[in-house]
């Protein structure tokens, strides 16, 4: 035992070759835990009495974060110095600082990540009126954030072993091009998903209408595509170029979440038109799923070709019950016109015949037949 104690001593006298560097290098760490025992007594007072978690958030959390890199930092450059004092050769301490440099870059790194995932997010809940950062683009926000810092951190690595960057480059390009050719419709969409997020037209659980006529509510806003649900149970899935080149109803937009209906209703010419002006207001105050807050209202839209063209104007909580309140609205109409014997008028036709060749008899249903009419005619009179 006591020969290997001597042996490693000797060891240390070779690395440190000379016995007074025994006292520098004491003095080395007792600085060394002077200056981590001030940062600690710095950070615990920043973060209790300056940056406290009801009153700052944000700063608490930088406090609290940045005290692992600091301490790192205060260690590898006190290690760093320490072994300039050695009798290793400079290939030999150039590669220690090189590691030492890079645990830095790292730890640092890693901080700036968690600081900007952190802030996001925090911005993204107070969710500014005209700001970008929301939180349906939360999720593409943190990536570009991360492929930033990640992108740094290598250069900063390269730059700190010394490698060649020209040649990394050169290849991302032209590897990038060959991409970009080869998959330009999925760029395409994925140019327009970063596009839709941030400009936001439209969010989660609006009901939207696109230029083909599809209807539905916003599931998923991915990069590539969006998802909608229409009122079939469908998931139908489209692309984010077609989209974004395209014209968009958001129904779930405007001032308010609210939309209106317009139903409309014609009367035969004659009917009391004060009377089914306040039949249809009636109609609608009615309906437990019309809103009292703008009241219905109708309007005399024109004189049709058969009748008298009204529109009744009701708003609704959800777009989503749009079909069902509609629905409810036509059968209680018509009902409620059966019973002030309001007339709904049809289209009607009448045909006249000039003339036939005389040795020619046409039956009701041969002439309608020969009218293209598609109605119910008398049977034949027995002759």
């Amino acid at each position: 035992m006591q020969s290997s104690s001597n042996h490693l001593w000797q060891k240390l006298q070779e690395l440190f070759h000379s016995d007074s560097l025994w006292v520098e290098i004491s003095i080395i760490i007792g600085i060394m835990f002077i200056a981590l025992l001030t940062a600690r007594l710095i950070i615990s007072y920043l973060s209790s009495h300056r940056f406290s978690q009801d009153k700052s958030p944000s700063g608490h959390f930088i406090v609290e974060q940045i005290r692992l890199p600091i301490s790192v930092s205060i260690v590898l450059f006190t290690l760093a110095h320490i072994f300039t004092l050695t009798n290793f050769s400079d290939s030999q301490l150039l590669l220690t600082h090189d590691v030492f440099r890079s645990i830095d870059i790292l730890v640092w790194g890693q901080f700036f990540y968690r600081s900007s995932r952190f802030y996001l997010k925090r911005l993204s809940e107070i969710n500014a009126q005209g700001s970008i950062i929301k939180p349906q683009t939360l999720p593409l926000l943190e990536n570009i954030s991360a492929v930033i810092i990640i992108l740094f951190i290598v250069y900063l690595l390269f730059i700190t072993w010394e490698i060649d960057m020209t040649a990394w480059l050169a290849s991302a390009g032209i590897i990038g091009i060959a991409v970009g050719f080869a998959a330009k419709d999925t760029v395409a969409n994925l140019l327009s998903g970063v596009f839709i997020l941030a400009d936001s037209p439209y969010k989660i659980g609006d009901y939207i209408v696109i230029d083909s006529g599809e209807r539905g509510k916003v599931t998923h806003i991915g990069l590539r595509s969006t998802r909608i649900l229409t009122r079939d149970d469908l998931e139908v899935n489209i692309p984010n170029a077609i989209i974004a080149n395209g014209k968009i109803v958001n129904e779930s937009g405007g001032r308010d979440v609210k939309s209106r209906i317009r139903v409309p209703v014609g009367v035969a010419y004659g009917s009391d038109i004060d009377l089914v002006s306040k039949v249809l207001v009636e109609v609608a105050q009615q309906e437990p799923e019309v809103c009292k807050d703008p009241e219905p209202r109708t309007r005399f839209r024109q004189f049709g070709a058969s009748s008298l063209d009204f529109e009744l104007l009701i708003w609704i909580n959800d777009p989503e019950i749009r079909g069902r309140v509609k629905h409810s609205l036509n059968f209680a109409i018509y009902k409620r016109f059966a019973q002030e014997n309001i007339e709904i008028p049809f289209s009607q036709h009448d045909v006249y015949i000039k003339s036939l060749p005389e040795n020619v008899e046409l039956t009701p249903e041969e002439i309608a037949k020969i009218a293209g009419l598609g109605i119910n005619t008398p049977p034949p009179v027995a002759k």
